[in-house]
């Protein structure tokens, strides 16, 4: 990804630890990616609907956390406080779909893929909320 390239492009100051955010933002995009494709594999398995939540978790998740690295990414006119709540609210997410997924990564491996980037992206987003405090 061009993270760090594109954050060193930002011509004002950034009042945020740009190798963490980048590190946030990345893990945000990976996450969502594992969890849209988790989703997906979980709606073509045979015991769909024993899945139900899971899929639910992973969709909101996903969403959560692209929402998430698009606000990371926009740093004019920037609002902490906003940063801090989609931060905190991305943690939530991904501690959900990590714990509902790892229920089922004994049966399916992309749940276990799933519940693996949820617990970086969850680690990621808490490095960078410690940073703003």
């Amino acid at each position: 990804m061009r993270t760090t390239e594109m954050l060193q492009t930002y011509p004002a100051t950034m009042n945020v630890d740009r190798e963490a955010l980048a590190r946030a933002i990345e893990s945000l995009v990976e996450c969502s990616q594992a969890c849209t494709a988790c989703a997906d594999a979980c709606l073509s398995e045979e015991m769909v609907a024993e899945l139900r939540t899971c899929i639910r978790t992973n969709l909101d998740c996903a969403d959560s956390c692209g929402t998430t690295a698009r606000i990371l990414s926009r740093h004019t006119g920037y609002d902490a406080n906003l940063t801090r709540a989609h931060l905190e609210a991305c943690i939530a997410a991904c501690r959900a779909c990590g714990d509902e997924c790892e229920q089922h990564a004994g049966m399916h491996e992309h749940c276990r893929v799933c519940a693996e980037a949820c617990r970086a992206c969850e680690q990621a987003c808490r490095e960078l909320l410690a940073t703003m405090s």
